[in-house]
């Protein structure tokens, strides 16, 4: 009992360095299927087709995850920080055990009333359950980090970025605006277009027609791709950091 203890809880609360066992793999693999069930019962034709298998294997599912919620709560003092009562109580109000609860909570809701729509947007918090996934993975977790680390030059990007949307808006309506009033005739309006091009979307369903508006367009054109390369230059320097 004491080995199976042990078991359970390195594998809820493993070591930095330690391999993946057998059961955090199943939970794993468990997690994969439950977002699959979960994007596929939101196409009506196949959950008219497969709702009568699809529900007993959601609701397997969720038995699962109440269980891990629960020994995760039973086991969390594996973590020095989460050791005793007190240890508990701030394992539960902890970002990851709080996603763990909302991932769950919807199924628990489907009981008193299925067909709310807020309770078509709550099942989106089982989306969640992918978390699970990204914590035991390296380089996701490094990717983040490298996210995070960017903080302050991402920051900077999007000061020059926001300034950059306003500054082609304002541009383009005075070019525009009396040509065009429906697409450019207000900044507001000017910026759906400003959005597409800087983001170089393009959706092609708003552009100048003038000589001086698709001049002015080919600058900013020109101005974006710096715009959106800037961001992934920092996130991919400070990811390459990480790596090494």
């Amino acid at each position: 009992m004491n080995t199976l203890q042990a078991y359970i809880s390195r594998s809820l609360f493993p070591d930095e360095g330690d391999k993946s066992t057998i059961l955090e793999r199943a939970l794993s693999v468990v997690i994969f299927i439950a977002i699959a069930l979960m994007v596929l019962y939101t196409e009506p034709h196949i959950r008219h087709h497969l709702k009568t298998w699809m529900q007993p294997i959601d609701f397997i599912i969720f038995l699962i995850f109440i269980a891990e919620y629960i020994l995760r709560i039973c086991y969390c003092g594996r973590l020095r920080k989460y050791k005793g009562f007190k240890g508990k109580i701030k394992y539960i109000f902890s970002p990851l055990a709080i996603a763990d609860l909302l991932a769950i909570l919807p199924n628990i809701l489907f009981f008193v009333a299925e067909d709310l729509v807020l309770f078509r947007l709550i099942r989106l918090f089982r989306m969640l359950r992918i978390i699970r996934l990204v914590q035991r993975n390296r380089p996701l977790v490094l990717f983040a980090e490298s996210i995070i680390a960017s903080w302050p030059q991402l920051a900077a990007s999007l000061v020059v970025t926001v300034f950059m949307l306003f500054l082609s808006s304002i541009l383009l309506y005075f070019v525009e605006g009396n040509v065009q009033p429906e697409a450019f005739g207000s900044i507001p309006r000017a910026m759906w277009w400003a959005m597409a091009t800087l983001t170089t979307v393009g959706y092609g369903d708003v552009y100048p027609i003038t000589v001086i508006g698709k001049i002015c367009a080919g600058v900013v054109a020109l101005v974006s791709i710096g715009v959106v390369a800037l961001p992934a230059g920092i996130i991919a320097a400070n990811f390459s950091k990480k790596l090494n």
